[in-house]
């Protein structure tokens, strides 16, 4: 298996060769980096191309890295049913830069796409309805970056009195502390009660 996707692999650059950044197989999958301009042509092409075939578009989902200037990495993961390989494509955009849809090439990509910008804020050009899936129309930020806060920042609950769902700041009863979980057993920093008796008797 492992020939064969190196196999591929090397189809896909030579044919690709301006739209291929890098490719490698790694721990028994095939992955391709490509560049964002030339997403719609590196995935027709694996649709399409006899040797590749790759006619089901598993997912698309986004990554997060807050410390790079392009700070996502979109990953579009394919099958090819009938030769029995899969394939991982990834490319890259800041939070500005639309990387083109590919909703028209695989219509599935168009809840995707959806997902990928509601959690993440990744813009998808030309798609034919981006707006949010999972969260409301009226929330605030995206859930899956990096720095967005773990509470969120606002509280969605039903009001009794109004009878209707009601939308408040999020307020903490106390500043967030930081816990050591580590156990005695795991080499804990501190000196626990009693330990200092331990000592003694071993010395």
């Amino acid at each position: 298996m492992s020939e064969r996707l190196k196999e591929l692999g090397e189809h896909i650059s030579a044919q690709l060769d301006s739209a291929v950044r890098e490719w490698s197989v790694d721990h028994g999958e095939l992955t391709i980096i490509i560049h964002r301009d030339r997403v719609e042509d590196v995935i027709r092409f694996l649709r399409d191309d006899r040797a590749c075939r790759f006619t089901t578009l598993i997912d698309i989902c986004g990554v997060d890295y807050p410390e790079r200037s392009e700070r996502f990495e979109v990953v579009y993961h394919l099958l090819s049913m009938q030769l029995n390989h899969r394939i991982r494509v990834k490319t890259s955009t800041d939070e500005e830069t639309p990387v083109a849809t590919i909703s028209e090439i695989f219509p599935v990509a168009n809840w995707f796409e959806r997902e990928a910008f509601d959690m993440y804020g990744i813009v998808f050009a030309d798609h034919p309805d981006l707006r949010r899936i999972l969260t409301d129309y009226g929330f605030n930020g995206y859930p899956l970056r990096k720095d967005f806060p773990l509470t969120g920042y606002v509280e969605v609950r039903w009001d009794e009195e109004e009878k209707r769902v009601v939308y408040e700041p999020v307020e903490l009863v106390q500043e967030y502390r930081d816990f050591d979980f580590l156990s005695p057993w795991e080499g804990a920093k501190y000196v626990l009660p009693g330990d200092e008796k331990a000592k003694g008797e071993g010395a």
